[in-house]
C-alpha cells in the first residue's frame, strides 16, 4: 500500500469515529433542552457532515480495493470509538469492554495477515 491510500484509510477511520462521537453528543443535548437546544443542530449536522465524508471516501476505497482489504481497518472503528468515548464523552471503560477491544484487535491482525 502506497501512502495515499493509507492517508485517504485513516481519514475516512477517523471522520467515522469523530461523526459518531458527534451524533452521540447531539443525542445527548436533546435530553438537556430538547431539539430545541442551541448545540443540537450545530452537533447533528457536524456529525453528518463527517459520517458523509466517511461514506463517500468507503465508496472511493472501495472502487480501488478489495473489500476483504478494507474491512479490518472498518473494525478498528470499534476499538477507536470505544477508547475515544472514554476520553472525550468521559464514559466507563470496563475491563470486559477492554478485553472485547483486544479479542477484535487479535482477529484484526488475524484477518490482516491471512
Amino acid at each position: 500500500m502506497t501512502f495515499l491510500p493509507f492517508v485517504f484509510i485513516l481519514t475516512s477511520l477517523i471522520t467515522f469515529v469523530a461523526g459518531q462521537l458527534f451524533l452521540k453528543r447531539a443525542m445527548e443535548s436533546t435530553t438537556a433542552g430538547g431539539n430545541g437546544h442551541p448545540r443540537f443542530g450545530s452537533l447533528l449536522g457536524a456529525g453528518i457532515f463527517l459520517m458523509t465524508i466517511s461514506f463517500f471516501l468507503t465508496l472511493g476505497l472501495l472502487q480501488r480495493f478489495d473489500l476483504s482489504y478494507l474491512y479490518p481497518f472498518q473494525g478498528l472503528s470499534v476499538i477507536i470509538i470505544a477508547f475515544a468515548a472514554a476520553i472525550v464523552l468521559r464514559e466507563k471503560l470496563t475491563l470486559q469492554l477492554t478485553i472485547g477491544a483486544a479479542l477484535i484487535s487479535a482477529g484484526i491482525v488475524l484477518v490482516s495477515i491471512s
